[in-house]
């Protein structure tokens, strides 16, 4: 069965639950990132704190990017199924307390514990169906999984919609419950793996100075030019301070016996490249799913619902490309399609900036289309390609290394991107409800998604022309070495 030579799930009879599993999972934790947004009036009218709600999505934000790594180094030496569980847990009891929070900062303290349940909720998903399905399945159901994000921007700002309408904010955190359990129970019974027994030695200084780094690095992007300025004394410590942790921390990993983040895996041409692809494609992406439905809304007067379906198109042009992939990279190599991804991103954002001077509901909904292909051929191939140069033992770390960096470029794309679009409007009257000003606004930032685009691009071309499989896909003959382009 390919990679998943120490997992016991083999047949497609039992790989089907599990696929289920792995996508449920990760649509609970991608929804939970974009449910909250529509309900915040709802919340605050509850529970008050209106100043505080931003960190709703910050400390989220933060308690699941700094843990990935952790979790990642971890599945590679207990094993994925562990590990899985421990998220699925964590993001339960997170949502359950959230559920009964009496006041903002408990609320807050309570997404922590989420988000630390989606640090490992997400990487281990992706890599345990890296495990699963060989390397010619693994792109159709790579984008399956990669969907899921696309679905999520529209299914989740529509439910908590329903819920403030209602007056039922905690539902939006009660409804994890079930759907976690569900989650949690077919993974306990239907996957098996077979981890070898060691020795490990555990780089806890390497993850507590990356996670305290990583997170004012983060804190200080998000907060500059909101709460402080960005040349005040608190910004320069904040991120002074960030930069210097970082430091310390990659020189302890170069002496870990086993570090969290292998640096020698960044030495490696085809990683560096599709790492610095996945940071783009979190940087691109959360930038259109925040400002096209917006965009929309103001400046054609559709209903939130109606603008979300025209960023859903999105949805069906990245699995569908996906499964082209599947067959491209088998035929042509993992750089071809990817630099094609690339390529069609490029045009599909530029054609966003220019739509809008012409918004269009249904125009938007094609160009989102085809920006969905673009992510679909160059996101999931170049996430195959890093999963299958490595093997086993180091898949783990090299799947969360992507899912980190995309964790990084959506939150710097969030705060960068937002900055755009606040100087936009401020520049054109300060009215975000103008629809002259927000296509103002929507137009920079979709000229921002376009730079973000050619930075893709240009990683894609850096990969190498051939990439070296750690193992043949199918059958007993391990350990050999295959090349794909």
């Amino acid at each position: 069965m390919g990679q998943g030579d120490r997992s016991g799930v083999g047949l497609r009879s039992e790989r089907g639950p599990l696929l289920l599993a792995m996508m449920l999972s990760t649509g609970l934790v991608a929804i939970d990132s974009t449910i909250i947004a529509t309900a915040v009036q709802s919340i605050v009218a509850g529970i008050g704190g209106f100043a505080a709600f931003p960190w709703l999505f910050s400390v989220y934000m933060l308690a699941s990017a700094v843990t990935v790594p952790v979790y990642a180094k971890l599945a590679d030496t207990i094993g994925r199924k562990p590990i899985m569980l421990v998220g699925i847990a964590a993001f339960l009891i997170g949502s359950l307390l959230a559920a009964v929070a009496w006041n903002m900062p408990s609320l807050i303290a309570f997404r922590a514990i989420q988000g630390l349940g989606a640090g490992a909720v997400l990487p281990m998903a992706i890599t345990m169906v890296g495990d699963m399905y060989t390397l010619e399945e693994r792109a159709r159901v790579q984008g399956y999984m990669a969907s899921v994000w696309a679905i999520a921007a529209v299914v989740g700002p529509t439910l908590g919609g329903v819920f403030a309408q209602l007056d039922l904010w905690r539902g939006i955190f009660l409804i994890n419950i079930p759907l976690c359990l569900l989650a949690g129970w077919m993974i306990w019974t239907r996957f098996q793996e077979k981890v070898e027994k060691r020795t490990h030695r555990i780089d806890y200084a390497g993850a507590l100075l990356f996670t305290v780094a990583l997170t004012l690095l983060i804190l200080g992007v998000l907060q500059g030019g909101h709460a402080w300025g960005w040349a005040s004394a608190p910004s320069i410590g904040v991120l002074g301070s960030g930069v210097v942790l970082l430091v310390a921390f990659a020189v302890v990993e170069r002496r870990a016996a086993e570090p969290i983040l292998p640096f020698h895996l960044l030495r490696r041409r085809l990683l560096l490249s599709t790492n610095v692809l996945g940071f783009c494609v979190g940087a691109a992406l959360i930038g259109l799913t925040e400002y096209v439905p917006t965009f929309l809304s103001v400046t054609t007067g559709a209903a939130p619902v109606v603008a979300g379906l025209a960023l859903g198109a999105l949805t069906i042009g990245w699995p569908v490309a996906a499964t082209l992939a599947g067959r491209a990279y088998l035929r042509f190599g993992f750089r071809t399609p990817a630099v094609f991804g690339g390529t069609v991103l490029v045009l599909g954002t530029g054609a966003l900036t220019l739509s809008t001077r012409y918004p269009s509901i249904l125009l938007v909904a094609v160009i989102c289309f085809v920006i969905g292909a673009g992510f679909g051929f160059s996101a999931v191939t170049t996430l195959v390609a890093a999963q299958s140069s490595v093997s086993w033992e180091e898949r783990g770390v090299v799947t969360g290394t992507q899912m980190l960096f995309r964790s990084v470029g959506q939150a710097l794309g969030a705060a960068v991107l937002g900055a755009v679009a606040n100087a936009a409007i401020a520049t054109h009257g300060g009215d975000e409800q103008d629809p002259a000003t927000m296509s103002a606004a929507a137009g920079w930032v979709f000229l921002a998604a376009a730079v973000i685009a050619v930075l893709l691009l240009a990683s894609a071309l850096s990969m190498p022309r051939k990439v070296a499989t750690a193992r043949v896909e199918s059958g007993e003959a391990r350990g050999t070495i295959a090349e794909l382009g």
